[in-house]
């Protein structure tokens, strides 16, 4: 699968980031994105929505999202990880998963989108 025409859920607290994300997100060609910044609200996403990629921050409002990522990959979503750590600061039961060190640029998000995506 590519990029074109993918549904992405964006699970972000910082209003500005998210909103970044989202035009990233449609200039690489994404169809649908939808864009979630609290904690409960990600964990029903999590559950209900049908995505093919799924981009979580780390780290909402204080509360560690790993449990919403423990949700998309039983249902075999794929996801990237934001964070302003980087990989140095995550648990280490997800290192195989992409990691997007926050500031990133526009170059690196396509990259992982794309790699993620092929292996879909």
């Amino acid at each position: 699968m590519t990029a074109e025409g993918a549904r992405v859920l964006v699970i972000e607290d910082e209003a500005l980031v998210g909103m970044l994300l989202e035009d990233m997100l449609q200039d690489i060609g994404c169809q649908r994105i939808e864009l979630v910044p609290r904690f409960d609200e990600a964990m029903q996403a999590a559950e209900e929505g049908d995505y093919d990629l799924a981009v979580l921050d780390v780290n909402l409002d204080g509360t560690n999202s790993f449990p919403i990522a423990e949700r998309l990959l039983a249902r075999k979503i794929p996801l990237i990880f934001a964070t302003g750590y980087g990989s140095v600061g995550m648990d280490p039961r997800y290192a195989a998963i992409p990691t997007l060190q926050k500031p990133f640029f526009f170059d690196d998000l396509q990259r992982l989108v794309n790699q993620v995506l092929a292996t879909r």
